[in-house]
């Protein structure tokens, strides 16, 4: 059976195309080595079960390994400490046993007590009891214990996972004198302090503080272009398409930031929907630049549930869609601050990351699928400039290719005939969001947009628009000078040889209440700047 790329549950090495995860489980096992009591927390569709998985097997020849997954449990089964202990010990016992190692008989004993209570389904069995039996059960093995906990945060919300996690706690602490786990492991998209925000405040105090003991863990996760190589070499040796391994790498890397399910959705998206079309007769032709940017387009369009879960945030957290915004719209830098919580939130939930200390979209797939989703709210659509767009639209397409000068041009009459005569905050907060909003539904259902996150800033922001295999490179400034705008002119040229482009795009948002409004065409060397002033 051929392999197929996997964007739902665990990845399995024997069907599904995959990374060479070795690395990042020999940095773990090094934790676990160190006794280290540690939590995997990243984002949805991150990895994480599939990264167990695989851990599971490669600690086995050293470690006897407990791997649960919470979520299978269901709320039921947190109802009181008596059913969460049965239910726990059932599901301790079978997982002990999948290890498949000879027990001696005191350890078989020791098994066979803690079976009668979850047969006699003994109604005084609690925590504490649980603990002495899994205490008395690691004490007789021949090798150490491993427990690892997969959606540890599914079912926080209760008073029984709190005692539970203050009792793993206690025997972990007291480990030099008490038999327990070796390592602990817990996974989930909370990690053990931001656990807390899923608990009703008056639950945040019950238990003996379970929420300092984690070690930090610092194991990169995300895929990098070497490990994306690695994914389609496997994939090239059965499928011999003649592509170019590094130049995708690249641009998945490129987009995605090396999130796995969005690296995973793409390819798929790429080998399974467009490979065998018209517009993609064969692999080859699917598994090129045209087919990436066609496969981003379709991506952006689906819904899954990733993006489910990003909509969610914003609604459940109010101020992370306050700082998402001020991220997307304002230009203004906003410097990592892990006190901060919607700073704290935003990384968690896998919004955005820490570059170079300062806060950043996370990927260019989330920042145009934010981009969407905000300028897409009934508040802008019945804005002025948007209906502009929509009655300008079929001027811009000519033969297939984007016409942007024409775009700049008639952006800059609109701009300037709806609100020509606000003033300068309104520039720097709203003009570059107007430009978005104009070019989205000249564009949408054929082309997409980004934001160049190294070149943003409260001044300058750099667009690219990818449009029918095209880019176009857009630069979006504040007007500060003549000076200022010589040097955004330079800047614009040396971006435009990173991009092999001839022809780029600055649209100013000019204050000076003598400017120039209009377009003009700017020679340097062989390349050629249009510039717009609003």
């Amino acid at each position: 059976m051929s392999k197929v790329f996997n964007v739902t549950g665990d990845c399995k090495s024997e069907i599904h195309y995959m990374v060479n995860i070795d690395d990042r489980l020999k940095k773990i096992k090094t934790l676990v080595d160190k006794g280290e009591y540690f939590s995997i927390n990243r984002a949805r569709q991150y990895g994480k079960t599939t990264t167990l998985r695989y851990l599971g097997r490669f600690l086995q020849n050293e470690y006897l390994v407990i791997d649960l997954d919470f979520q299978t449990f269901g709320d039921a089964k947190f109802k009181n400490e008596n059913v969460f202990s049965l239910a726990f010990s059932k599901a301790f016992l079978r997982t002990l046993k999948r290890n498949k190692v000879a027990f001696t008989e005191e350890a078989i004993e020791k098994m066979d007590d803690l079976g009668s209570a979850i047969k006699e389904d003994r109604k005084s069995f609690e925590l504490l009891e649980l603990f002495e039996a899994i205490s008395d059960i690691c004490a007789v093995l021949d090798r150490p214990v491993v427990l690892m906990i997969d959606e540890v945060d599914s079912s926080t919300n209760n008073r029984v996972f709190l005692d539970f996690l203050a009792q793993l706690r206690a025997y972990y602490i007291d480990r030099d004198r008490t038999a327990t786990f070796k390592s602990v492991i817990l996974a989930g998209v909370h990690d053990i302090k931001n656990l807390k925000l899923k608990l009703r405040p008056e639950d945040d105090h019950k238990t003996n503080s379970p929420w300092n003991i984690a070690v930090k863990f610092t194991v990169d996760m995300s895929f990098s272009v070497e490990d994306i190589s690695g994914m389609l070499k496997d994939y090239e040796n059965d499928h011999h398409t003649g592509m170019d391994i590094l130049t995708m790498a690249n641009l998945l890397y490129d987009y995605t930031s090396g999130y796995p399910f969005l690296v995973s959705a793409l390819c798929k998206i790429i080998d399974e929907d467009l490979a065998g079309n018209e517009n993609y007769p064969d692999k080859n032709s699917a598994w090129s630049k045209n087919g990436f940017l066609d496969a981003e387009r379709i991506l952006l369009t689906e819904k899954n549930t990733l993006f489910e879960s990003l909509t969610n945030k914003l609604y459940d957290f109010p101020e992370l869609k306050e700082m998402v915004n001020a991220l997307l719209f304002t230009g203004k830098s906003i410097g990592y601050n892990p006190d901060n919580q919607a700073i704290d939130l935003a990384i968690m939930f896998g919004f955005v990351r820490n570059q170079s200390s300062n806060v950043v979209i996370a990927n260019r797939i989330f920042e145009t699928r934010l981009y969407n989703l905000f300028l897409s709210s009934s508040e802008f659509q019945n804005t002025d400039i948007y209906k502009a767009a929509l009655q300008d639209k079929s001027q811009f397409i000519v033969n297939g290719h984007l016409y942007m000068r024409l775009v700049m041009e008639k952006f800059t009459t609109h701009f300037d005939d709806l609100y020509g005569d606000r003033n300068e905050i309104f520039l720097e907060n709203d003009g570059r969001r107007y430009f978005l909003l104009y070019i989205r539904p000249i564009i949408n259902g054929t082309g997409n947009y980004y934001i160049e996150s190294q070149t943003r800033d409260l001044n300058r922001t750099d667009v690219i628009v990818d449009y029918n295999g095209e880019q176009y490179i857009i630069e979006m400034k504040i007007w500060r000078g003549e000076e200022y705008n010589r040097r955004g002119i330079e800047q614009l040229v040396k971006y435009l040889d990173k991009y092999h482009q001839t022809r780029g795009y600055m649209l100013s948002f000019n204050f000076n209440k003598n400017k120039q409004i209009g377009v003009n065409e700017i020679v340097i060397g062989d390349k050629i700047v249009i510039e717009a002033v609003v």
